[in-house]
């Protein structure tokens, strides 16, 4: 394991293959605090599924990092940089819910800014309900909603047949155009 980009007390740190089990329980527990809330109730699914994490960590030309405070394990990220186009996406981003609302989302993300600095464009989605990530990436990161998916515009990477509580599909579109 190497540290790839100190920010603070805020590191980057590649993911190794053997704690991809331990990424994938830290994320679900993340985002489903924030559906459950939403739904007013206990989802018997894991969101997002497990297929759809495996997925991010498989596509080509995706990197998954572990987000680190003084060393320990805080949150994830899982981005897809695209060497040719410069169009690079964050496929999942989370911050462990213990630890929100100290300014270590802003630091990470800065960090992983810093760490492919070809970009030419992020994009990333996130929920229409969860308005905490729309501030997050809108007014504290400078991303623009672009589109705003739902049933009458669907997202065309979302495959058919997700079985998703009512209206977890209704998502919105982001992109970050870097200078």
């Amino acid at each position: 394991m190497s540290r790839l980009e100190e920010n603070g007390n805020i590191s980057l740190l590649k993911a190794e293959v053997s704690t991809l089990n331990e990424f994938k329980s830290a994320l679900q527990a993340s985002f489903l605090v924030a559906v459950e809330a939403d739904v007013g109730h206990p989802l018997e699914e894991l969101i997002p599924s497990d297929e759809d994490i495996e997925q991010s960590f498989n596509t080509t030309g995706a990197f998954t990092y572990w987000i680190l405070a003084d060393g320990q394990r805080i949150g994830g990220a899982v981005v897809v940089i695209d060497q040719v186009s410069g169009r690079n996406s964050l496929a999942f981003f989370f911050i462990a819910t213990n630890q929100q609302s100290r300014g270590f989302g802003l630091k990470a993300w800065k960090a992983i800014e810093r760490e492919f600095p070809i970009t030419k464009v992020w994009e990333t989605v996130t929920p229409y309900f969860e308005k905490r990530n729309i501030h997050f990436y809108v007014n504290r990161c400078g991303f623009k909603i672009v589109d705003f998916y739902n049933k009458y515009h669907p997202d065309p990477h979302q495959y058919s047949g997700q079985n998703h509580e009512e209206g977890y599909d209704e998502m919105f579109r982001f992109e970050k155009i870097m200078e």
